[in-house]
């Protein structure tokens, strides 16, 4: 097994920070970056952080990541349809922790689908709805699992 940890994000939240702030805030994606490296160092692991619009290339970061020492996910778009994405997390023989920094349950009265996550099918426990701090939760999770 890998001391990596794989933190993979998903559809539009290369433009986080500036799509919808009332609903995803302010912080950039480079920001929860730079918020989860330093406890990626104090556990000792090394952390892939990576973002995509693609399908396609997600499917090869979670294959790539199946064997490593913990995977993060924040499927957005991917969430509610990617049946490929749900595949491929299910062959993961690492914890899987799913990120949404909106509570998605709550979001029910904006699109009744925004509430049902297919991933959380293959995900070891699921963060939502705690902003970006959520990525530093999860990462604090596999930290401590791997203790």
């Amino acid at each position: 097994m890998s001391k990596t940890v794989y933190l993979l994000n998903g559809p539009n939240l290369n433009l986080l920070g500036l799509r919808e702030p009332n609903i995803y805030g302010s912080q950039t994606l480079k920001d929860v970056e730079a918020m989860c490296r330093p406890v990626a160092e104090r556990y000792g692991f090394a952390l892939e952080f990576r973002q995509t619009n693609r399908e396609y290339e997600m499917v090869d970061w979670i294959q790539e990541a199946r064997l490593s020492a913990g995977l993060i996910i924040n499927p957005a778009g991917f969430t509610y349809h990617a049946v490929p994405v749900l595949d491929a997390l299910k062959m993961c023989e690492c914890p899987v922790v799913e990120v949404h920094i909106s509570n998605i349950h709550k979001r029910v009265t904006e699109a009744h689908w925004r509430a049902d996550s297919i991933m959380t099918a293959a995900a070891t426990g699921v963060i939502a709805g705690l902003g970006v701090k959520g990525y530093v939760l999860a990462l604090e999770y596999i930290g401590q699992q791997l203790g």
